[in-house]
């Protein structure tokens, strides 16, 4: 499942609501609704530094005039959530025990392996 988008400012945990774009040949900054996708050029803000955002000398902000509200789960999220859920509630068949009858075979617990000794 993917998270919600978080703000871009650092130390920022806050969800994001609002999205920044810089349009350089103009000089300005345009805050406004939370765009649908991140784009690499583009900052996610939440409420409080969307709306207390200030611009370098000489250069113009355009902020959006209302409310910024987060966005409304979207059933990709749900799907998702679904998806995990099944997964992890999915039993986990263990094929790696060893089979007395066959003899000494390599072992395997999590991320480690046992091997038995060559004699």
């Amino acid at each position: 499942m993917r998270s919600p988008r978080r703000c871009s400012r650092n130390g920022c945990p806050r969800q994001a609501v609002a999205t920044l774009t810089y349009v350089y040949t103009e000089s300005t900054a345009v805050v406004g609704p939370l765009a649908a996708f991140a784009e690499p050029h583009t900052y996610d803000l939440c409420e409080q530094h969307a709306r207390s955002l200030t611009a370098p000398r000489g250069w113009d902000v355009v902020r959006h005039e209302g409310e910024f509200e987060p966005p409304p789960p979207t059933t990709d999220d749900l799907v998702a959530l679904a998806e995990a859920v099944r997964e992890a509630a999915r039993p986990v068949q263990r094929t790696d025990e060893p089979d007395d009858a066959q003899g000494p075979q390599v072992g395997r617990r999590g991320h480690l392996r046992v091997i038995p000794p060559t004699h």
